[in-house]
């Protein structure tokens, strides 16, 4: 039945008329890749509103508070660029400027669930908001190379980086502190990786 519906509103755009009362002004496709995003979006606002009780950390405290804001006003943009109310460029996120990374092994602490929600503590938010950031960069560029229409697509790429920003930002705190900490190779081993690759001319065509 729909394949049949289908096949008539593909026959009738054809034979140059509109298959509804208007011309659509999405695919299909990216309407609901959209759909799944903003629900995440949402679930990542509420879940921040959640974890705020929670943060002891002054730190975490205004990175929380700062990332959620962001989030709230990136929901709204995408929302008005969907609904026509404007064009709904995304804005880079800017977070402070970068640390350096601290890495190797420094007597990392057991890490494991908390009993209740009452014993949620600093490490527990951050390592939520980490994963918050990873799992929409990798939805949201996913959805980007789904979509036809070039202002959604670039703002959803835009989104994509800046939760790769946001999730850098939660990693550095967490490193710095030791919460996540970056285990190493012996330098003959890494070295020995890395240079197992060789560069190669550049291919003209023939």
């Amino acid at each position: 039945m729909f394949q049949e519906a289908e096949t008539m509103d593909h026959n009738t755009q054809f034979a140059g008329q509109q298959p509804g009362t208007q011309t659509a002004r999405f695919g299909a496709h990216e309407t609901i890749e959209v759909h799944e995003i903003l629900n995440g979006a949402i679930d990542v606002i509420n879940r921040f509103q959640l974890y705020r009780p929670h943060v002891q950390d002054g730190e975490l405290q205004l990175m929380l508070d700062r990332q959620m804001q962001f989030a709230i006003s990136e929901y709204n943009t995408m929302v008005q660029l969907l609904q026509g109310k404007g064009m709904g460029h995304a804005v880079p996120y800017q977070g402070p400027k970068n640390v350096t990374p601290v890495y190797g092994l420094r007597n990392p602490q057991p890490y494991g669930p908390q009993a209740s929600a009452q014993q949620l503590d600093d490490r527990d938010v951050a390592v939520g908001m980490l994963c918050a950031h990873k799992s929409s960069a990798v939805h949201k560029m996913t959805a980007a190379l789904e979509c036809a229409d070039p202002n959604i697509r670039r703002m959803l790429q835009q989104s994509a980086v800046n939760c790769a920003e946001q999730a850098y930002e939660v990693w550095q705190y967490m490193n710095q502190r030791g919460y996540y900490q970056v285990p190493t190779m012996m330098d003959m081993t890494t070295q020995t990786m890395i240079r197992s690759f060789a560069e190669t001319p550049n291919q003209q065509p023939q």
